[in-house]
């Protein structure tokens, strides 16, 4: 997948999808089939080592969806450049003469 260049927007975390049931008897979501609420969009992500959440409405979800593939693409592509400059790394330890000992 291409990273959006045009925009050029990176967002982290994840852009989930929920639907929900409020147990009101009578209700849509109570029906045979049930039809439950939403849906509803929320963005989550780590702070401090806690999980944090923003509700977005659809609009707001399909923009920082894109953020956020973005991001992960960043992500991936910073590790294949990690993996090669280890490979150079250890490429060069490999080629480079011993010294003697003692």
């Amino acid at each position: 997948m291409a990273m959006d260049t045009r925009t050029g927007e990176v967002l982290g975390g994840t852009i989930t999808e929920r639907r929900t049931h409020c147990g009101r008897a009578g209700c849509r979501c109570m029906a045979d089939p049930p039809r439950p609420h939403g849906p509803y969009f929320i963005w989550t992500r780590k702070v401090r080592a806690k999980t944090v959440g923003r509700w977005l409405s659809a609009d707001q979800a399909a923009e920082c969806r894109r953020w956020a593939d973005n991001h992960r693409r960043l992500k991936e592509l910073f590790g294949q450049l990690e993996a090669i400059g280890e490979a150079a790394l250890e490429a060069e330890r490999r080629a480079r003469p011993r010294r003697p000992t003692g």
